[in-house]
C-alpha cells in the first residue's frame, strides 16, 4: 500500500524533490576546494588531486561547468548547517536525544534542528529518517534560486546579440557568403585550421553598441559578461555553445584569469627583466647594447635582426632551415627543423658578436619568445648579459621595431626570406648600415659605430 498523496509535504513541510541519483557525500565543500584552485590558475586535474578527488574528475566538472565556477567561493557565514554538523545531527539523533540537547551540543537553536530534522529527513521508504548526505543534498537544492537568464526572457534581445555574433557576412549587395564549411565540434578551433565566418562582434561591442542602437529602450541592456555566461554556462536556454566558435578566442571552456598569467615563459626569471637591465643603458650614451627579434616571412622562414641602439648598427642573421624540413619525420621534442627554433637562433647570435669588439658586448635586450630559450648557454659562450622585454611591449625595443620596419623594404610580409644566403643578409646589412639617419644627425650608422671606436682608442 503506497503512501497517500501529499504525505511527504504534510511530513516534511517541503515540496518532494525528484532525486538524480545517488547524492553526493559533503560535495559542495569539496567543489569550493577545487573551484579555489582553479581561480589560482592550476590545472584541473592538479586541483582535483589536490581536493583528494578522482583525477579524471576535474576536468569533467570544469568542461560541465564551462569553465566557469557554478557555485559561490566565498566561505560559509555559518547561518546555516554545515554538512560536519549535520553528521553530528545524524549521530546524536541515532543515540535517541531529544532536540533541545542535541541543539545544546550543536550550540543551535532548536527550532533549527526541529526543522532540520522535519525539512531534511529522508522520505524514502515510507518513514521519516535522517541521513547527512542526503540532508545536505536536500539543502543545497532547495538553496538554489536559478534566476532566468536575461536573454532567455528577452527574445528581441536574444536576437540582437545572436545576428551581431554569428550574423552572415554579406557583399556590397547584401548578399550573403558563407565562408569555409567549419562544423562545430565541442571544442576550439585547432591550431591553422578554418573557422566560421560570421560577424563576429565581442560581447563589449555588442554590450555598448546597445546603447547607441537603443537609446531610449532600458530593456534592449546586457553587459558583456552576461553574454559570456550564456555562452560558456549551458542549461539557461539562453545562448547556444556554439556561439563560442565566433569570439575572437573561439574558446568553448573559459579560462581562468589567474591561469592566463601564467602563461609567461618558464626559462625568464625576475632577475633577467629589463627592469634589472643596468640603468645606463637607456641614455644611449654607452655603445655596445643590443636589441635583438625575428623577422618572420612565408614557409616558416626567418631573419634575426640584432641593432646597436646607440648607432642603430644592425646586424642580420641567417637562419636558413634544418635538414628534414617539410620532408623528414618529425622528432619529437627535437630541434626546431624551421631554423629559428633556441639551438640555431643561440648559435647564428654567437657566431656574429664574437667577432664584435669586447666593449660592444654590453648587453642584448629580446622580447620573450621562445627562440631565445638557450639564452643561459648564449651567455656562457659569449659573455653577454641578456634581458627580456615585458609582455607585449614592442616599444622597449624601439630601436630593433623601427629597423624590421625599414627591413621589409627588402624582405615584405608573405614572403619566402629562407632563399637568401648569409652573403646576401650580410649585404643587406652593410646598405642599411650605409644609409644617413635622422636621429644620428644625418651620419650612417657605420660612421657613427666607428667614430666611436676610434674615440676610444
Amino acid at each position: 500500500m503506497g503512501r497517500p498523496r501529499g504525505w511527504v509535504g504534510e511530513q516534511t513541510g517541503r515540496a518532494p524533490m525528484h532525486s538524480p541519483g545517488r547524492p553526493g557525500v559533503n560535495q559542495r565543500e569539496v567543489k569550493q576546494a577545487f573551484w579555489r584552485h582553479i581561480a589560482d590558475g592550476q590545472p584541473s586535474e592538479v586541483a582535483a588531486l589536490a581536493c583528494g578527488m578522482s583525477q579524471p574528475l576535474g576536468p569533467r566538472w570544469f568542461r560541465e561547468a564551462g569553465g566557469m565556477a557554478p557555485i559561490s567561493l566565498a566561505p560559509q557565514s555559518g547561518r546555516h548547517l554545515s554538512f560536519a554538523e549535520r553528521e553530528d545531527l545524524a549521530l546524536l539523533k541515532a543515540e535517541k536525544l531529544g532536540v533541545r540537547e542535541i541543539a545544546r551540543r550543536l550550540n543551535r537553536s532548536p527550532s533549527t534542528i526541529s526543522r532540520e530534522l522535519r525539512r531534511n529527513a529522508e522520505t524514502r521508504g515510507g518513514t521519516l529518517k535522517y541521513r547527512a548526505t542526503v540532508a545536505q543534498w536536500k539543502a543545497e537544492r532547495a538553496a538554489k534560486r536559478p534566476k532566468p537568464a536575461k536573454l532567455a526572457e528577452n527574445k528581441r534581445l536574444q536576437t540582437y546579440v545572436q545576428a551581431r555574433l554569428a550574423g552572415a557576412v554579406t557583399d556590397a549587395d547584401g548578399k550573403p557568403i558563407p565562408g569555409p564549411d567549419a562544423p562545430w565540434k565541442g571544442r576550439r578551433h585547432g591550431r591553422r585550421a578554418d573557422r566560421r565566418w560570421g560577424t563576429c562582434w565581442s560581447p563589449e561591442q555588442i554590450s555598448q553598441r546597445l546603447r547607441i542602437d537603443f537609446p531610449h529602450d532600458e530593456t534592449m541592456r546586457v553587459s558583456h559578461e552576461a553574454i559570456y555566461q550564456a555562452l560558456y554556462v549551458q542549461g539557461r536556454g539562453a545562448l547556444r555553445q556554439e556561439l563560442s566558435a565566433c569570439l575572437r578566442t573561439g574558446r568553448a571552456l573559459r579560462v581562468p584569469r589567474a591561469r592566463t598569467r601564467q602563461r609567461g615563459k618558464n626559462f625568464i626569471t625576475p632577475e633577467l627583466m629589463i627592469s634589472e637591465r643596468p640603468r645606463d643603458v637607456s641614455d644611449r650614451a654607452v655603445p655596445g647594447h643590443w636589441e635583438g627579434d625575428l623577422i618572420i616571412g612565408l614557409k616558416s622562414s626567418a631573419i634575426g635582426t640584432l641593432v646597436e641602439r646607440t648607432t642603430r648598427f644592425t646586424i642580420l642573421l641567417h637562419l636558413p632551415h634544418m635538414p628534414g624540413h617539410l620532408s623528414g619525420e618529425r622528432v619529437k621534442n627535437g630541434p626546431a627543423l624551421a631554423g629559428h627554433g633556441a639551438e640555431a637562433v643561440r648559435d647564428a647570435i654567437a657566431a656574429k658578436i664574437v667577432q664584435l669588439p669586447e666593449q660592444l658586448r654590453k648587453s642584448l635586450t629580446w622580447d620573450q619568445g621562445a627562440e631565445l630559450a638557450q639564452h643561459a648557454q648564449l651567455r656562457i659562450d659569449t659573455g653577454l648579459p641578456i634581458y627580456f622585454c615585458d609582455p607585449r611591449s614592442p616599444w622597449q625595443r624601439g630601436s630593433n621595431e623601427n629597423t624590421n620596419g625599414l627591413l621589409r623594404q627588402y624582405f615584405p610580409k608573405g614572403t619566402d626570406i629562407s632563399r637568401y644566403s648569409e652573403h646576401e643578409l650580410d649585404a643587406v646589412a652593410a646598405t642599411l648600415n650605409g644609409r644617413p639617419r635622422k636621429t644620428l644627425a644625418w651620419q650612417t650608422p657605420a660612421d657613427t659605430l666607428n667614430g666611436l671606436l676610434c674615440a676610444k682608442q
